[in-house]
Protein backbone atom coordinates (compact mmCIF):
# COMPACT_ATOMS: atom_id res chain seq x y z
CA UNK A 1 0.00 0.00 0.00
CA UNK A 2 1.25 3.54 -0.70
CA UNK A 3 1.66 6.36 1.81
CA UNK A 4 -1.62 7.89 2.95
CA UNK A 5 -1.55 10.57 0.27
CA UNK A 6 -5.11 11.49 -0.66
CA UNK A 7 -6.39 8.60 1.40
CA UNK A 8 -9.45 8.70 3.62
CA UNK A 9 -10.13 6.71 6.76
CA UNK A 10 -13.73 5.81 7.47
CA UNK A 11 -15.37 3.74 10.12
CA UNK A 12 -16.34 0.34 8.71
CA UNK A 13 -19.98 -0.12 7.82
CA UNK A 14 -19.41 -3.59 6.50
CA UNK A 15 -21.98 -5.33 4.41
CA UNK A 16 -23.03 -5.79 0.86
CA UNK A 17 -24.15 -2.59 -0.78
CA UNK A 18 -27.88 -2.87 -1.27
CA UNK A 19 -29.71 -1.41 -4.20
CA UNK A 20 -31.92 1.48 -3.16
CA UNK A 21 -34.54 2.83 -5.51
CA UNK A 22 -33.31 5.80 -7.48
CA UNK A 23 -29.63 5.64 -6.36
CA UNK A 24 -28.18 3.00 -8.71
CA UNK A 25 -28.29 2.01 -12.33
CA UNK A 26 -28.39 -1.51 -13.66
CA UNK A 27 -25.14 -2.61 -15.28
CA UNK A 28 -24.86 -4.54 -18.52
CA UNK A 29 -23.80 -8.17 -18.24
CA UNK A 30 -21.53 -9.22 -21.11
CA UNK A 31 -21.55 -12.74 -19.68
CA UNK A 32 -25.11 -14.04 -19.59
CA UNK A 33 -24.10 -16.66 -17.03
CA UNK A 34 -23.63 -13.98 -14.37
CA UNK A 35 -26.68 -13.22 -12.20
CA UNK A 36 -28.73 -10.21 -13.24
CA UNK A 37 -28.11 -8.16 -10.08
CA UNK A 38 -27.76 -4.39 -10.11
CA UNK A 39 -25.17 -2.56 -8.02
CA UNK A 40 -24.43 1.15 -7.65
CA UNK A 41 -22.06 2.39 -10.33
CA UNK A 42 -19.32 4.98 -10.20
CA UNK A 43 -16.49 6.51 -12.19
CA UNK A 44 -15.83 6.06 -15.88
CA UNK A 45 -13.34 4.67 -18.38
CA UNK A 46 -10.93 7.12 -19.95
CA UNK A 47 -10.07 5.96 -23.48
CA UNK A 48 -6.79 7.24 -24.89
CA UNK A 49 -6.15 4.63 -27.59
CA UNK A 50 -8.55 2.77 -29.90
CA UNK A 51 -6.98 -0.52 -28.79
CA UNK A 52 -8.70 -0.17 -25.43
CA UNK A 53 -12.11 -1.03 -26.94
CA UNK A 54 -10.89 -4.57 -27.60
CA UNK A 55 -9.98 -4.90 -23.92
CA UNK A 56 -12.82 -3.07 -22.16
CA UNK A 57 -16.15 -2.82 -24.00
CA UNK A 58 -17.53 0.71 -24.48
CA UNK A 59 -20.65 -0.15 -22.45
CA UNK A 60 -18.68 -1.44 -19.43
CA UNK A 61 -19.35 0.26 -16.10
CA UNK A 62 -17.65 0.23 -12.72
CA UNK A 63 -19.80 -1.43 -10.05
CA UNK A 64 -19.46 -0.84 -6.31
CA UNK A 65 -19.94 -4.20 -4.61
CA UNK A 66 -19.24 -3.25 -0.97
CA UNK A 67 -17.83 -0.34 0.98
CA UNK A 68 -16.98 0.94 4.45
CA UNK A 69 -13.41 -0.38 4.72
CA UNK A 70 -10.48 1.56 6.10
CA UNK A 71 -8.15 0.57 3.23
CA UNK A 72 -9.01 -2.38 0.99
CA UNK A 73 -6.16 -4.35 -0.58
CA UNK A 74 -4.83 -7.68 -1.84
CA UNK A 75 -7.69 -9.20 -3.90
CA UNK A 76 -7.36 -12.81 -5.06
CA UNK A 77 -9.96 -14.98 -6.78
CA UNK A 78 -10.49 -18.49 -5.36
CA UNK A 79 -11.67 -20.58 -8.31
CA UNK A 80 -12.53 -23.70 -6.31
CA UNK A 81 -15.01 -21.77 -4.20
CA UNK A 82 -16.06 -19.11 -6.69
CA UNK A 83 -15.35 -16.20 -4.36
CA UNK A 84 -12.99 -13.28 -3.87
CA UNK A 85 -10.76 -12.72 -0.84
CA UNK A 86 -9.33 -9.30 -0.04
CA UNK A 87 -7.85 -7.51 2.93
CA UNK A 88 -8.65 -4.46 5.02
CA UNK A 89 -5.23 -3.77 6.51
CA UNK A 90 -6.04 -1.24 9.27
CA UNK A 91 -9.03 -3.32 10.42
CA UNK A 92 -6.87 -6.49 10.46
CA UNK A 93 -9.38 -8.49 8.41
CA UNK A 94 -9.51 -10.71 5.34
CA UNK A 95 -12.96 -10.46 3.76
CA UNK A 96 -14.76 -12.92 1.51
CA UNK A 97 -17.13 -11.74 -1.21
CA UNK A 98 -19.23 -13.74 -3.67
CA UNK A 99 -22.18 -13.00 -5.90
CA UNK A 100 -24.29 -15.53 -4.03
CA UNK A 101 -23.38 -14.68 -0.44
CA UNK A 102 -22.22 -11.07 -0.51
CA UNK A 103 -19.67 -9.88 2.01
CA UNK A 104 -18.41 -11.73 5.07
CA UNK A 105 -15.40 -11.99 7.36
CA UNK A 106 -13.00 -14.77 6.32
CA UNK A 107 -10.13 -14.22 8.77
CA UNK A 108 -9.76 -11.90 11.77
CA UNK A 109 -7.19 -11.12 12.99
CA UNK A 110 -5.60 -11.39 9.59
CA UNK A 111 -2.11 -10.42 10.75
CA UNK A 112 -0.89 -9.50 14.19
CA UNK A 113 -3.05 -10.95 16.94
CA UNK A 114 -2.41 -10.20 20.59
CA UNK A 115 0.57 -9.05 22.60
CA UNK A 116 1.98 -6.16 24.55
CA UNK A 117 3.98 -4.52 21.77
CA UNK A 118 2.34 -4.36 18.33
CA UNK A 119 5.12 -4.52 15.72
CA UNK A 120 3.88 -1.67 13.54
CA UNK A 121 1.20 0.83 12.62
CA UNK A 122 -0.94 -1.40 10.39
CA UNK A 123 -1.42 -4.87 11.77
CA UNK A 124 -3.44 -6.74 9.13
CA UNK A 125 -2.41 -8.78 6.10
CA UNK A 126 -1.69 -7.09 2.78
CA UNK A 127 -1.25 -8.94 -0.54
CA UNK A 128 -2.79 -12.38 -1.01
CA UNK A 129 -2.17 -15.19 -3.48
CA UNK A 130 -2.76 -18.93 -3.88
CA UNK A 131 -0.03 -21.53 -4.15
CA UNK A 132 -0.09 -24.47 -6.58
CA UNK A 133 -2.24 -26.45 -4.13
CA UNK A 134 -4.77 -23.63 -3.83
CA UNK A 135 -3.69 -22.65 -0.32
CA UNK A 136 -3.87 -19.00 0.74
CA UNK A 137 -0.48 -17.32 1.12
CA UNK A 138 -0.37 -13.91 2.76
CA UNK A 139 1.95 -10.96 3.00
CA UNK A 140 1.59 -10.96 6.76
CA UNK A 141 2.05 -7.20 7.03
CA UNK A 142 1.44 -7.05 10.78
CA UNK A 143 3.66 -10.03 11.62
CA UNK A 144 6.38 -8.92 9.16
CA UNK A 145 6.54 -12.28 7.42
CA UNK A 146 5.19 -14.44 4.60
CA UNK A 147 2.59 -16.88 5.92
CA UNK A 148 0.51 -19.74 4.57
CA UNK A 149 -2.96 -20.35 5.97
CA UNK A 150 -4.20 -23.78 6.93
CA UNK A 151 -7.86 -23.41 5.99
CA UNK A 152 -8.92 -26.49 7.96
CA UNK A 153 -8.21 -24.83 11.31
CA UNK A 154 -7.18 -21.27 10.29
CA UNK A 155 -3.68 -21.55 11.70
CA UNK A 156 -0.63 -20.11 9.96
CA UNK A 157 2.74 -21.47 8.90
CA UNK A 158 5.54 -18.92 8.55
CA UNK A 159 7.26 -19.42 5.19
CA UNK A 160 9.80 -16.58 5.53
CA UNK A 161 10.43 -14.16 8.40
CA UNK A 162 13.55 -12.24 7.42
CA UNK A 163 16.80 -12.02 5.53
CA UNK A 164 20.31 -12.66 6.87
CA UNK A 165 19.09 -12.69 10.45
CA UNK A 166 17.08 -9.46 10.21
CA UNK A 167 13.30 -9.20 10.20
CA UNK A 168 11.48 -8.05 7.10
CA UNK A 169 9.96 -4.56 7.14
CA UNK A 170 6.36 -5.37 6.20
CA UNK A 171 5.88 -7.68 3.18
CA UNK A 172 3.47 -6.04 0.76
CA UNK A 173 2.69 -8.07 -2.37
CA UNK A 174 3.61 -11.46 -3.78
CA UNK A 175 3.41 -13.65 -6.87
CA UNK A 176 4.36 -17.24 -7.67
CA UNK A 177 6.62 -18.25 -10.56
CA UNK A 178 5.93 -21.56 -12.32
CA UNK A 179 9.16 -22.87 -10.75
CA UNK A 180 7.38 -22.76 -7.40
CA UNK A 181 9.43 -19.80 -6.20
CA UNK A 182 7.58 -16.94 -4.53
CA UNK A 183 8.57 -13.36 -5.37
CA UNK A 184 7.59 -10.57 -2.96
CA UNK A 185 8.23 -6.94 -2.05
CA UNK A 186 9.10 -5.54 1.38
CA UNK A 187 8.55 -1.77 1.77
CA UNK A 188 8.23 -0.16 5.24
CA UNK A 189 4.54 0.81 5.09
CA UNK A 190 3.58 -1.29 8.10
CA UNK A 191 6.13 0.43 10.35
CA UNK A 192 5.41 3.60 12.28
CA UNK A 193 7.71 6.22 10.81
CA UNK A 194 8.35 4.10 7.71
CA UNK A 195 12.09 4.22 6.95
CA UNK A 196 12.75 6.07 10.21
CA UNK A 197 11.09 3.44 12.38
CA UNK A 198 13.29 2.13 15.20
CA UNK A 199 11.79 -1.30 14.43
CA UNK A 200 13.25 -1.33 10.91
CA UNK A 201 16.08 -3.87 10.87
CA UNK A 202 16.97 -3.94 7.17
CA UNK A 203 18.70 -0.83 5.78
CA UNK A 204 16.80 -1.02 2.48
CA UNK A 205 13.42 -1.95 1.02
CA UNK A 206 13.84 -5.07 -1.05
CA UNK A 207 12.38 -7.38 -3.65
CA UNK A 208 12.94 -11.02 -2.71
CA UNK A 209 12.67 -14.57 -4.03
CA UNK A 210 11.62 -17.41 -1.73
CA UNK A 211 12.76 -20.70 -3.28
CA UNK A 212 10.78 -23.92 -2.82
CA UNK A 213 13.50 -25.12 -0.40
CA UNK A 214 12.99 -22.05 1.81
CA UNK A 215 16.05 -20.07 0.68
CA UNK A 216 15.47 -16.31 0.58
CA UNK A 217 17.38 -14.30 -2.04
CA UNK A 218 17.50 -10.51 -2.24
CA UNK A 219 16.84 -9.64 -5.89
CA UNK A 220 17.23 -5.86 -5.65
CA UNK A 221 17.51 -3.20 -3.00
CA UNK A 222 17.53 -0.35 -5.53
CA UNK A 223 13.83 0.59 -5.27
CA UNK A 224 12.82 3.14 -2.66
CA UNK A 225 9.27 1.81 -2.15
CA UNK A 226 8.73 -1.47 -4.04
CA UNK A 227 5.08 -2.47 -4.08
CA UNK A 228 2.98 -4.60 -6.46
CA UNK A 229 4.60 -7.13 -8.76
CA UNK A 230 3.58 -9.58 -11.49
CA UNK A 231 5.08 -11.73 -14.22
CA UNK A 232 4.52 -11.42 -17.94
CA UNK A 233 2.56 -14.39 -19.36
CA UNK A 234 5.79 -16.10 -20.49
CA UNK A 235 7.35 -15.31 -17.06
CA UNK A 236 10.46 -13.88 -18.70
CA UNK A 237 9.73 -10.40 -17.34
CA UNK A 238 8.98 -9.31 -13.77
CA UNK A 239 7.14 -6.01 -13.36
CA UNK A 240 7.48 -4.14 -10.06
CA UNK A 241 5.57 -0.99 -9.12
CA UNK A 242 7.30 1.69 -7.09
CA UNK A 243 4.92 3.76 -4.96
CA UNK A 244 7.31 6.65 -4.38
CA UNK A 245 5.67 10.06 -4.96
CA UNK A 246 9.07 11.38 -6.01
CA UNK A 247 9.52 8.61 -8.59
CA UNK A 248 6.23 6.83 -9.33
CA UNK A 249 7.22 4.22 -11.90
CA UNK A 250 6.65 0.64 -12.97
CA UNK A 251 9.93 -1.21 -13.49
CA UNK A 252 10.57 -4.21 -15.73
CA UNK A 253 13.29 -6.82 -15.16
CA UNK A 254 14.50 -9.81 -17.15
CA UNK A 255 14.07 -13.07 -15.22
CA UNK A 256 17.30 -15.08 -15.38
CA UNK A 257 17.53 -18.90 -15.61
CA UNK A 258 18.49 -19.07 -11.92
CA UNK A 259 15.45 -16.99 -10.91
CA UNK A 260 17.30 -13.76 -10.25
CA UNK A 261 16.49 -10.56 -12.14
CA UNK A 262 18.59 -8.28 -14.37
CA UNK A 263 18.39 -5.33 -16.78
CA UNK A 264 16.06 -3.19 -14.69
CA UNK A 265 14.44 -0.40 -16.69
CA UNK A 266 11.50 1.95 -16.38
CA UNK A 267 8.55 0.39 -18.19
CA UNK A 268 6.06 3.14 -17.36
CA UNK A 269 6.50 6.55 -15.72
CA UNK A 270 3.37 7.70 -13.87
CA UNK A 271 4.83 11.06 -12.82
CA UNK A 272 2.99 13.07 -15.52
CA UNK A 273 -0.34 11.60 -14.33
CA UNK A 274 0.48 12.32 -10.69
CA UNK A 275 1.40 15.88 -11.67
CA UNK A 276 -2.17 16.34 -12.90
CA UNK A 277 -3.37 15.89 -9.33
CA UNK A 278 -4.77 12.41 -9.87
CA UNK A 279 -4.95 10.53 -6.61
CA UNK A 280 -2.98 7.34 -6.09
CA UNK A 281 0.46 5.94 -6.88
CA UNK A 282 1.70 2.80 -8.67
CA UNK A 283 0.65 -0.06 -6.42
CA UNK A 284 -0.84 -3.45 -7.35
CA UNK A 285 -0.86 -4.83 -10.88
CA UNK A 286 -2.08 -7.84 -12.85
CA UNK A 287 -1.65 -8.97 -16.44
CA UNK A 288 -3.98 -10.25 -19.10
CA UNK A 289 -3.12 -13.25 -21.27
CA UNK A 290 -1.98 -10.95 -24.08
CA UNK A 291 0.49 -9.16 -21.79
CA UNK A 292 -1.59 -6.04 -21.15
CA UNK A 293 -0.94 -4.58 -17.70
CA UNK A 294 -3.80 -3.51 -15.46
CA UNK A 295 -1.88 -1.42 -12.94
CA UNK A 296 -3.26 0.72 -10.15
CA UNK A 297 -1.88 4.24 -10.19
CA UNK A 298 -2.85 7.91 -10.43
CA UNK A 299 -6.57 8.06 -11.22
CA UNK A 300 -7.49 4.39 -10.77
CA UNK A 301 -6.37 1.39 -12.85
CA UNK A 302 -4.04 2.17 -15.74
CA UNK A 303 -4.34 -0.07 -18.80
CA UNK A 304 -0.91 -0.34 -20.40
CA UNK A 305 -0.07 -2.24 -23.59
CA UNK A 306 2.91 -4.63 -23.66
CA UNK A 307 4.84 -1.95 -25.57
CA UNK A 308 4.33 0.52 -22.70
CA UNK A 309 1.59 2.61 -24.32
CA UNK A 310 -0.99 3.97 -21.89
CA UNK A 311 -4.26 2.91 -23.52
CA UNK A 312 -6.59 4.39 -20.92
CA UNK A 313 -7.58 4.44 -17.27
CA UNK A 314 -10.42 2.89 -15.29
CA UNK A 315 -11.25 6.04 -13.32
CA UNK A 316 -12.50 4.75 -9.99
CA UNK A 317 -12.72 8.14 -8.30
CA UNK A 318 -10.65 6.74 -5.40
CA UNK A 319 -7.00 6.04 -4.62
CA UNK A 320 -6.84 2.44 -5.83
CA UNK A 321 -4.63 -0.14 -4.16
CA UNK A 322 -4.88 -3.33 -6.17
CA UNK A 323 -6.81 -5.44 -8.67
CA UNK A 324 -7.34 -9.07 -9.65
CA UNK A 325 -9.13 -10.98 -12.39
CA UNK A 326 -11.90 -13.34 -11.32
CA UNK A 327 -15.07 -15.20 -12.32
CA UNK A 328 -14.41 -16.50 -15.84
CA UNK A 329 -11.24 -14.40 -16.05
CA UNK A 330 -13.06 -11.47 -17.65
CA UNK A 331 -14.00 -9.61 -14.47
CA UNK A 332 -11.50 -7.20 -12.97
CA UNK A 333 -12.03 -6.74 -9.23
CA UNK A 334 -10.55 -3.56 -7.74
CA UNK A 335 -9.84 -2.58 -4.15
CA UNK A 336 -10.19 1.20 -4.10
CA UNK A 337 -9.77 3.02 -0.79
CA UNK A 338 -12.89 2.10 1.23
CA UNK A 339 -14.59 0.16 -1.56
CA UNK A 340 -14.61 -3.10 -3.49
CA UNK A 341 -15.39 -2.58 -7.20
CA UNK A 342 -15.45 -4.54 -10.43
CA UNK A 343 -15.67 -4.05 -14.18
CA UNK A 344 -16.22 -6.56 -16.99
CA UNK A 345 -13.55 -6.84 -19.67
CA UNK A 346 -13.18 -8.46 -23.08
CA UNK A 347 -9.70 -9.69 -22.23
CA UNK A 348 -8.88 -12.65 -19.98
CA UNK A 349 -6.62 -12.50 -16.96
CA UNK A 350 -3.35 -14.38 -17.11
CA UNK A 351 -3.73 -17.74 -15.38
CA UNK A 352 -7.36 -18.33 -16.41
Amino acid sequence: MPPATGRTRRLPTLGLVLLLAGCATESPRPDAAMPDVAYPTTGSVERLDARLDALIPPEAVIEVLAEGFAWSEGPVWVPDGGYLLFTDIPNNTVHRWSEADGLGVYLRPAGYGVGEAPPGRELGANGLTLDAQGRLVLCDHGLRQISRLNSSNFTKVALATGYQGRRFNSPNDLVYHRSGALYFTDPPYGLEGLNDSPLKELPYNGVYRLAPDGTVTLLTDALSFPNGLAFSPDERTLYVAQSDPNRPVIMAYDVQPDGTIANGRVFFDAAPLAAQGRRGLPDGLKLARDGTLFATGPGGVLVIAPDGTHLGTILTGEPTANCAFGDDGRTLYMTANDKLMRIRTNTVGNGF
